[in-house]
């Protein structure tokens, strides 16, 4: 066992049988290093990645391929998702030098940590020529690897802040859905080519612009493809294809947190029953099998299982007559589609249409289903990461509300309990945890505004106030140690570990930027409290939306979205009364139900409490009571859940 042996990431145990002489992060491989007078080798990347996987078996697990790297270099082996600052300076390296990215991400840097040579995955025998070639430059040309290096870094360091604009307007808007349709796939919905990603931010803007057309689309062709698994909920990571057929199997926390919260609003919106199937599968998945001991939620699935990507997923015309007989079986190839997608004569199943058959076809899935549990399963990452955790705390509870399953808003609250016990410290929040212990890696900036985000819509679903307390806890530390000094903010504290860069990216990518996230959640926070601190802090870090809706807003996605809520009010909804009052739980159910982007505070009728928006609002006549406000700018109370959707249809 190597150094990794220690390791709390899963991603590292990985590696800790490994020949290779790995460090983890730190100052120990820096002083290494230097000690020995020799290059950084930093490899990058993290558990569910296929690539990672092959890279790990073909290079990392060979004593030759071994022997090069401990003799030539230090070796460092990063998990980008406990640390996505170090991952996210050495990208934008390897973005400068290659022209494109990926993982694993392979970085020869000096014992400095400047890069002066970036790349991805290597085969093995390529990977043998470059580590020599790579020692050999550095033993030979030294001050060239240096001056490289420098040079690396001094471009990088020398852009400015990413550019601004003004606070995005209705017209603002209107650019950014004419661009993304430029982009659209009117047959098999999503935006560009392949390979295609859930466009979940995107989908989520054009919801709440009421652009249903091409959301619509993409929902329901992402659903009913290979991309979904139709037989136990959840998405795979995004298609190889452009029809999202045959997905890159690896499924992760975060995209399926997303698109849950997405469906759920499609759902809203118009009332798609496949909206509602997908959103209560993909949150029945999350309970099953995401699930951690401690009520957390771990990161991924793997791709891969028995050595094989796909493997526990794909099906053949045989396998499914084995399980169902011939008859089902026949049945089921044609239902799935099952006519050799993918490899090796195997196929992802689909389901394009619904069958006409709903009895037969729910007894052939719960079989399949059944078969296929006793599979080997894909390998989890089963580390608790802050931001995620807190995009599935507001999706859980919204899906739980809106679709009255109390069990997964008890499930959100687990989480929140989680990370408040575990990963917070004062002000301060710990990035990851692994059997309820916290690892040492500082939040984020998506840690802190995503936790705050998934607190702030606990608190409208519960009414608990200590979630709201907690997230202005969070977000105040946002304001006063990422802040960027022009209205932004950067991807680290500015108490932070130093790297050759300070990450700072507004634009989105498998998730919402933290810049936006922020935006989100401050807006959200100002809509309950009142508070013109945050309302104009997140209308700054709105800015950059205004200069990528033209040409770049598949890329501002959860920015466009923010900036709908903050032109639409967001509205506020104060619902008061006894929570055991049925009448109570009707009007807070239709303040939930409204398709407009609000905020709601849920209270006893005291009048007063820890949440501004609720004070002074009372019972009236005894009875409880809904107050549809803007800028704290209260209508007429309403009693009745028609009087407030009717309140709520002219916002």
């Amino acid at each position: 066992m190597n150094r990794l042996a220690n390791a709390t990431s899963p991603y590292l145990l990985q590696h800790a049988d490994n020949p290779v002489d790995w460090y983890e992060w730190g100052q120990e491989a820096f002083d290494a290093a230097k000690r020995r007078d020799v290059p950084l080798l930093i490899s990058v990347g993290y558990s569910a990645c296929h690539w990672c996987h092959v890279m790990a078996h073909e290079s990392f697990e060979d004593p030759d391929t071994a022997a090069l790297m401990n003799s030539y270099f230090v070796n460092v082996k990063v998990d980008r998702e406990e640390r996505p600052d170090v991952d996210a300076v050495y990208m934008n390296a390897t973005q400068a030098m290659t022209q494109h990215g990926g993982w694993p991400m392979t970085v020869f840097a000096t014992p400095e940590g400047h890069p002066f040579y970036c790349g991805t995955y290597f085969p093995r025998e390529q990977f043998q020529r470059l580590l020599l070639a790579v020692h050999n430059t550095w033993t030979s040309d030294r001050a060239n690897v240096l001056r490289q290096g420098a040079k690396v870094v001094e471009a990088l360091t020398r852009h400015g802040a990413f550019p601004k604009g003004p606070l995005p307007t209705a017209e603002t808007l209107a650019l950014a859905v004419d661009n993304l349709r430029q982009s659209f796939d009117p047959a098999n919905g999503g935006f560009g080519e392949a390979p295609k990603f859930p466009p979940s931010m995107v989908l989520e803007f054009l919801l709440r612009y009421g652009e249903r057309e091409m959301a619509g689309l993409t929902l329901e062709r992402m659903a009913r493809g290979g991309i979904y698994d139709q037989l136990g909920g959840g998405f795979a990571r995004y298609s190889v294809d452009g029809s999202w057929v045959v997905p890159h199997f690896e499924k992760m926390l975060y995209d399926n947190a997303l698109l849950l919260r997405v469906y759920t609003h499609w759902w809203k919106a118009t009332g798609s029953p496949l909206g509602r199937r997908v959103a209560l599968e993909t949150a029945d998945w999350l309970l099953r099998e995401m699930r951690t001991p401690e009520g957390g939620f771990a990161s991924a699935l793997d791709a891969d299982s028995e050595g094989e990507e796909g493997r526990f997923y794909v099906w053949t015309p045989g396998r499914l007559a084995e399980v169902l007989g011939e008859d089902d079986g026949a049945w089921a190839a044609e239902v799935f589609e099952v006519t050799g997608t993918f490899e090796h004569g195997t196929s992802v199943l689909q389901l394009l249409s619904d069958p006409g058959d709903a009895d037969r076809f729910q007894r052939v899935r719960r079989a399949l289903f059944e078969a296929r549990e006793r599979r080997v399963r894909p390998g989890r990452d089963d580390k608790v990461v802050a931001a995620w955790n807190g995009l599935a705390i507001a999706a859980l509870a919204e899906a739980g509300a809106v679709f009255e399953r109390p069990a997964l808003v008890e499930a959100a609250s687990s989480a929140a309990r989680l990370l408040a016990e575990a990963h917070v410290d004062g002000g301060r929040l710990l990035r990851t945890s692994r059997d309820g212990r916290a690892g040492s890696n500082a939040g984020v900036l998506e840690d802190y505004a995503d936790l705050a985000e998934g607190l702030v819509a606990l608190y409208g679903v519960t009414g608990e106030s200590r979630w709201f307390t907690l997230a202005g806890t969070l977000l105040e530390t946002v304001l006063t140690r990422f802040a960027d000094g022009s209205g932004g903010f950067y991807d680290t504290a500015d108490d932070a570990e130093r790297l050759f860069q300070r990450p700072q990216d507004p634009t989105d990518n498998a998730t919402p930027s933290g810049q936006f996230a922020a935006a989100g959640a401050l807006l959200s926070y100002a809509a309950l409290t009142g508070s013109s601190r945050h309302r104009e802090a997140a209308e700054a870090a709105l800015g950059t939306v205004s200069v990528l809706a033209r040409g770049h807003a598949r890329f501002a996605g959860w920015g466009l979205a923010v900036a709908q809520a903050a032109l639409a009010g967001p509205v506020e909804v104060a619902v008061v009364g006894p929570p055991d009052d049925p009448r109570t739980r009707a009007l807070h159910r239709a303040a939930l139900l409204a398709d407009t982007p609000l905020v709601v505070a849920l209270g006893d009728g005291s009048g007063n409490g820890e949440v501004p928006l609720l004070e002074g609002r009372g019972l009236v006549d005894g009875a409880p009571a809904a107050y549809v406000c803007r800028n704290f700018a209260c209508r007429l109370p309403v009693t009745s859940p028609e009087a407030l959707r009717a309140e709520l249809s002219h916002p």
